[in-house]
């Protein structure tokens, strides 16, 4: 057995002497980011039963010219504990929506509201600031929750989207196989 070998098992067997066994805590999974239950990578019939919920009859869906596989959905709900009228629209891709938004017009504390509710589910993050326009983001394995805000006259116009990567990396990869990607 040569010096640098034998060094090693003795490295490796102080390592493993020296750390205590220990049962780990599972932490929550917050990659199924989701707002107001509207979740990043759910399926269409998941979102239209949540719209059901809210008093919503259709989730209004156009497929794409370019792409079938690709829906573009419409709806839109009146909700006070997200301020009033919110405009939900969806990009779905094999009726998994890659991309959901909801936006409306917002009072300061609806807006609170929204921010608070996220960050309790998924921590604090500084806000970033773009003009007139600032930003919160959250990624969890692939997805993406961003809440977005402005000030238009008097009003704020809020929104939050939801994005599942893995749903768009997908799509991507199929279109460059099939020879779509540059219609």
């Amino acid at each position: 057995m040569t010096q640098a070998r034998r060094a090693l098992i003795i490295a490796f067997s102080l390592l493993g002497t020296s750390l205590p066994a220990r049962a780990e805590v599972a932490e929550p999974d917050t990659a199924a980011l989701e707002f107001h239950g509207f979740r990043a990578g759910a399926r269409l019939d998941e979102l239209q039963s949540r719209l059901r919920e809210l008093g919503v009859s259709r989730l209004k869906c156009d497929r794409a010219k370019v792409d079938p596989r690709v829906s573009e959905c419409r709806a839109s709900f009146r909700d006070e504990a997200l301020g009033g009228r919110v405009q939900l629209w969806v990009s779905a891709i094999d009726s998994v929506a890659g991309v959901i938004t909801l936006s409306g017009k917002v009072a300061a504390v609806q807006l609170d509201q929204w921010r608070e509710n996220v960050e309790r589910s998924y921590g604090q993050v500084d806000s970033q600031v773009q003009g007139t326009q600032w930003m919160m983001q959250w990624v969890r394995r692939g997805r993406m929750l961003r809440l977005t805000w402005r000030i238009e006259g008097r009003e704020k116009t809020a929104s939050l989207s939801l994005v599942d990567g893995r749903v768009l990396d997908a799509w991507g990869k199929t279109r460059r196989e099939r020879g779509l990607s540059r219609q």
